[in-house]
C-alpha cells in the first residue's frame, strides 16, 4: 500500500484508519484499516490517529445493500471526535480502509474528516470490489 500511494503517503500530515463496524469488530476482534495504517505509519513515519472518527450511532451491516441503500445507511453515521479535532483541522489527512466496495462509508468519512477542519482528504484502500457492471480498470 505504502508504495501503490507512495505520493498521497508523503503528502500526508495524518493518517486515519475507518472505524469498524460494530459486527466486524465482534467476529475478529480487530480493526484491519487501524492495523493496515499503523503499518503505513511504522513505515512512512506519518502520524497515525486511530480513533480519529466514530460512530455516532449503530448501523445495520452494509452486506447485501445496494449502493444507494449503503450510503443512507452511513449518512450522518461518523463524526471526529473533540480530542482529534486540533490535530486534523488545517490537515491534509490520509484516510485508509481496508476493502473499497461503493465508497459510501469513505464518502462519510470523508465528509466528517472535511467538517473538521480537514484541508484535505486522500483515500488508500488495500482493495476494491469489481463487479460486471463496473468499468474494468
Amino acid at each position: 500500500m505504502v508504495q501503490a500511494g507512495r505520493d498521497l503517503v508523503a503528502e500526508a500530515d495524518l493518517i486515519v484508519p475507518v472505524p469498524l463496524h460494530y459486527a466486524r469488530l465482534a467476529r475478529r476482534g480487530f480493526n484491519q484499516s487501524a492495523w493496515l495504517g499503523q503499518a503505513i505509519c511504522r513505515i512512512s513515519g506519518t502520524p497515525i490517529l486511530g480513533d480519529a472518527i466514530k460512530r455516532t450511532r449503530r448501523t445495520p451491516s452494509q452486506a447485501g445493500l445496494s449502493a444507494r441503500q449503503r450510503r443512507r445507511n452511513v449518512a450522518g453515521a461518523f463524526t471526529v471526535r473533540k480530542a482529534a479535532l486540533s490535530r486534523i483541522s488545517g490537515r491534509r489527512v490520509l484516510l485508509v480502509d481496508d476493502v473499497l466496495t461503493t465508497e459510501a462509508t469513505l464518502s462519510a468519512c470523508t465528509r466528517a474528516l472535511k467538517q473538521a477542519g480537514a484541508t484535505h482528504v486522500d483515500v488508500l484502500v488495500s482493495a476494491r470490489v469489481v463487479r460486471e457492471t463496473d468499468v474494468t480498470i
